[in-house]
């Protein structure tokens, strides 16, 4: 339940903050969109990892 948790809130955090840097930082919209792209990659082998499906797992959170 501890592991679910931490994940929530770091997805939560994660959002929040790529959605501050594509509102509020004025870039190029393909820079932006290779952000995003970079980002929701690294989120889902975070995940994987996390959940032991990719790698096993790797620990504490």
């Amino acid at each position: 339940m501890n592991t679910l948790i931490t994940v929530v809130v770091t997805l939560i955090i994660v959002g929040l903050i790529l959605w501050l840097i594509n509102r509020f930082i004025p870039m190029a919209s393909s820079i932006k969109s290779i952000l995003n792209v970079v980002v929701v990659i690294v989120v889902i082998i975070w995940l994987l990892r996390v959940f032991g499906i990719w790698g096993g797992s790797i620990g504490s959170v």
